[in-house]
C-alpha cells in the first residue's frame, strides 16, 4: 500500500442535471457530451476543486448499450475522444497540484449483467474506447465490473498501451449480503477476484456501484489476500447511495431514489472505515456529489 490517501470524484449523472445537462434514456451521462460538453467539462472541474485527485472521464454510456450499435461505429469514436479531452483540459488547467485522468472502460454489455458477457465480442468495442482515450488518459479504470472474467478482458485490451490499470468490481449487496462471504454480482467471491488481482499487474483493486455497507468486508478481504500473496496494491471503494429497493436495479436506468441519511457526514463515516480497513483510494458513485467529495477531501487528507 502506498499509504497516501488520494481522493476520487463521485457520481457523474446527478451533477450533470444539477448543471442543466439534460439525460434521458437510452443515451444517458452520453448525451452531455452530445448536447452540452461545456457542463461535463464543468462537473470534472467543480470535483477538482472539491478535492478530488483523480476525475474519471464521461465515457462510462458511450457503448452501443446505450447508444446503439450505429452510433457506436460512426460517432463513437470522436464522443469517446472527447470525454477523454474534457477531463484532460479540466485537470491540466488546475495548476498547483496533479490530477490523474482515469479513462473509464465501462462493462460492455451491460451493467449489473454478468450474463451477458460475450468473450468473442468484447474486445472489438473495448478496442476502440481504448484507442480515443489512450491519447488523454493517466491511468485505466475497468469500472463497475461484474465478474472476473471481464476484468481479464479490459487487462488485455490495455496491456499494450503500457499504461497504469485500476479495476472496479460491483459487489453483491441485495438482502442477505452482510451475511454472506463478500462476492461479487457473478457470484465470484472477492477472494477469488483479489487472488486474480494479485498476480494480474494491476495497480489498484477497487469496488463501486454497490452500496456502503458491503464495501468494509470486501476491503478487508482484498487486503488479507494481497498481504498472503505479498503484493502491494492499492485498495479503492467508491459506493453508490442508491436507496434499498433500487440497489438491485439496473445502473444508469434512470435517477433512482437516493438515501438521504449519506448526505452531511452520513457518507464520510463510511469511508472513514474505509481508509482503518485499508483502502487508500476513496470517492463516489452514483448520487455522491461534489459537496459530499469535498467532505472527504477535507477530513480524510487531514
Amino acid at each position: 500500500m502506498t499509504g497516501t490517501i488520494r481522493i476520487l470524484d463521485g457520481g457523474m449523472s446527478r451533477e450533470l442535471t444539477r448543471l442543466g445537462a439534460k439525460l434521458v434514456q437510452p443515451e444517458w451521462s452520453a448525451l452531455a457530451l452530445m448536447e452540452s460538453p461545456e457542463i461535463v467539462r464543468q462537473v470534472h472541474a467543480e470535483f477538482i476543486d472539491a478535492g478530488s485527485d483523480a476525475i474519471t472521464t464521461n465515457s462510462y454510456a458511450l457503448v452501443p448499450f446505450h447508444i446503439g450499435e450505429d452510433r457506436f461505429r460512426e460517432q463513437g469514436p470522436a464522443l469517446i475522444a472527447l470525454s477523454g479531452k474534457l477531463a484532460r483540459e479540466a485537470a491540466d488547467a488546475r495548476s498547483d497540484r496533479e490530477v490523474l485522468v482515469c479513462g473509464s472502460l465501462p462493462p460492455i454489455f451491460g451493467s449489473y449483467e454478468p450474463e451477458n458477457f460475450d468473450p468473442s465480442r468484447v474486445q472489438d468495442y473495448l478496442s476502440v474506447l481504448v484507442e480515443n482515450l489512450s491519447p488523454s488518459i493517466d491511468v485505466w479504470l475497468g469500472e463497475t465490473l461484474s465478474l472476473i472474467a471481464e476484468a481479464d478482458a479490459v487487462r488485455s485490451a490495455v496491456q499494450a498501451t503500457g499504461k497504469p490499470l485500476w479495476i472496479s468490481f460491483t459487489l453483491k449487496d441485495g438482502p442477505g449480503a452482510l451475511a454472506s462471504e463478500p462476492a461479487l454480482r457473478s457470484g465470484e467471491t472477492v477472494a477469488e477476484a483479489a487472488a486474480w488481482a494479485a498476480k494480474s499487474g494491476i495497480q489498484a483493486l477497487l469496488f463501486n456501484c454497490s452500496k456502503p455497507e458491503v464495501m468494509q468486508a470486501a476491503i478487508s478481504t482484498a487486503a488479507a489476500e494481497f498481504r498472503k500473496s505479498g503484493v502491494k496494491i492499492d485498495i479503492g471503494v467508491y459506493a453508490n447511495a442508491f436507496e434499498d429497493e433500487t440497489a438491485e436495479e439496473k445502473a444508469n436506468e434512470g435517477l433512482s431514489d437516493m438515501r438521504a441519511e449519506l448526505n452531511g457526514d452520513g457518507y464520510l463515516r463510511f469511508a472513514r472505515n474505509w481508509v482503518a480497513a485499508g483502502a487508500t483510494l476513496v470517492g463516489g458513485c452514483c448520487g455522491i456529489g461534489v459537496e459530499q467529495i469535498g467532505r472527504l477531501a477535507t477530513d480524510l487528507k487531514d
